[in-house]
């Protein structure tokens, strides 16, 4: 019932700035968990960056201080404002929503970081 569409990654060179979006439909629940998470090709999915339902967020150690995480409740949405861009952050990164009943990812956007 929910989905989830994503846009914003692309080629940026190292140092560079770069800002995802994501949009949520349908049977939003109030208090969800919405964020981001990554994979880099032979690696496992991590998390970057996330609300939890009580309107905390949470970072990944390697991205504290240059990223951040925002959402627009009105639009369902949630952004990642990424700076200081790294090689190393190179991924494809995946929107997360989890509801009553629903606990998935988006397609994923390639995020590629020229050194």
């Amino acid at each position: 019932q929910v989905q989830l569409v994503e846009s914003g990654g692309g080629l940026v060179q190292a140092g560079g700035s770069l800002r995802l979006s994501c949009e949520a439909s349908g049977a939003i629940f109030r208090f969800n968990v919405m964020g981001w998470y990554r994979q880099a090709p032979g690696k496992q999915r991590e998390l970057v960056a996330l609300f939890n339902s009580g309107g905390s967020t949470n970072y990944a150690d390697s991205v504290k201080g240059r990223f951040t995480i925002s959402r627009d409740n009105a639009k369902n949405m949630v952004f990642l404002q990424m700076n200081s861009v790294r090689p190393e952050d190179t991924a494809v990164y995946y929107c997360y929503y989890r509801g009553p009943g629903s606990n998935l990812w988006g397609q994923g956007t390639q995020v590629t970081v020229s050194s």
